[in-house]
């Protein structure tokens, strides 16, 4: 390479050349050689991309048995899937001097993980957020090792963080001035489901049923409501709604487009029997301004089928893409709101076949 007459260019014209490529295309020629790599991942060229779409990209968390080793994992990784190539990529996450990092959330480029310290003799866990395609990465206040057991961590739009538990909350909004996370009661009424946090607030379904039959309710709190003693969290509910927490078994929430988009998603029951068979998995979007609910997407029959046999099953993803995955399924069923359902295949490492995920928007832009 170094006899190559692109050497001979200056480093500016470089930058500009490359900076026409799509960002897929300029990922794939940082691995050609290390004058690449050292080019596309240089300050200048990443200021000058920084403005560029992200990919949006699903990426899997580690199966359980890699969570639970305390050996050092020899080349920790994230599985990513690309559903517009529909193509699986890996991104190495060894520049983080963690062991076992467990990653669990993703917002604006960056993906939000637990790691061990390699030097720690205790349990402990650090909160980390990285950016897999520049490298670099960011330890976040030290917090107990119980938030990580217990804690469900949010980040919306802005970065900006919770870690959510039924009777506490911790929320840490990256300022400089308060490099700090603040504390608070949850005063929920029984432990959050699918918490997510959008819109200047935090959503989640609760149970305020009986021990013998659920029944679900949607709660909000806003941010601006974190500085008081007592968190004020709202009971989302209309005459309108009707029955429409009692049609769906095992509802989940998601992020939906945009930032006024709310997803639920769970089993359209067939009957109103205390323990009813569902008939298909059926996506409902929730407008949070005019508070209307309508149906997104119903799982084809032919589809369900896989999931109908199984007795267990996950959501996750968001936005205008949602996935599923179920035991001994060996795939991904895909919502897709432009295109419809469609099989995802080349899930591997999961031995149940059972995997749980999280939407990454992936940006070459460098952490502050």
């Amino acid at each position: 390479m170094e006899s190559s007459p692109i050497n001979r260019l200056p480093t500016d014209s470089l930058h500009q050349i490359f900076s026409s490529l799509p960002l897929r295309q300029i990922i794939i020629c940082r691995s050609v050689c290390k004058f690449f790599n050292h080019l596309l991942t240089s300050q200048p060229f990443t200021e000058i991309i920084s403005a560029r779409a992200p990919l949006n990209l699903l990426a899997l968390r580690p199966p359980h048995h890699h969570r639970h080793r305390h050996a050092a994992n020899p080349q920790p990784c994230i599985n990513v899937y690309d559903p517009d190539e529909d193509r699986w990529l890996r991104f190495n996450l060894d520049f983080l001097p963690f062991r076992s990092p467990q990653p669990v959330a993703s917002s604006n480029g960056l993906i939000y993980l637990w790691g061990d310290s390699v030097n720690s003799v205790d349990s402990s866990k650090s909160l980390v957020a990285c950016n897999p395609l520049t490298r670099q990465f960011k330890v976040l206040p030290q917090l107990g090792s119980a938030w990580s057991r217990h804690g469900t961590v949010l980040v919306d739009s802005v970065n900006r963080v919770m870690v959510l538990t039924e009777l506490a909350a911790l929320y840490y909004s990256g300022a400089v001035v308060a490099n700090q996370w603040l504390k608070f009661s949850s005063n929920l009424p029984s432990k959050p489901r699918s918490p997510v946090l959008m819109s200047t607030s935090v959503f989640a379904l609760c149970d305020v049923g009986s021990p013998w039959r659920s029944q679900w309710k949607l709660f909000s709190c806003r941010l601006t409501s974190l500085a008081v003693t007592h968190t004020n969290w709202t009971c989302l509910e209309k005459h309108e709604w009707g029955d429409i927490f009692d049609i769906i078994k095992r509802p989940r929430l998601l992020r939906g487009e945009g930032e006024s988009k709310l997803l639920m998603i769970g089993g359209l029951k067939s009957t109103f029997s205390l323990n009813p068979a569902c008939s298909t998995i059926l996506i409902l979007r929730l407008c949070l301004e005019s508070l209307e609910w309508e149906e997104a997407g119903r799982m084809p029959l032919e589809m369900y089928r896989g999931f109908q046999e199984s007795s267990k099953f996950k959501v996750f993803g968001g936005g205008d893409r949602v996935y599923f995955s179920a035991k001994r399924m060996g795939k991904l069923a895909m919502w897709d709101c432009w295109e419809g359902w469609r099989w995802v295949d080349g899930v591997s490492g999961y031995g149940d076949g059972l995997c749980r995920g999280f939407v990454f928007e992936a940006k070459l832009t460098l952490m502050q």
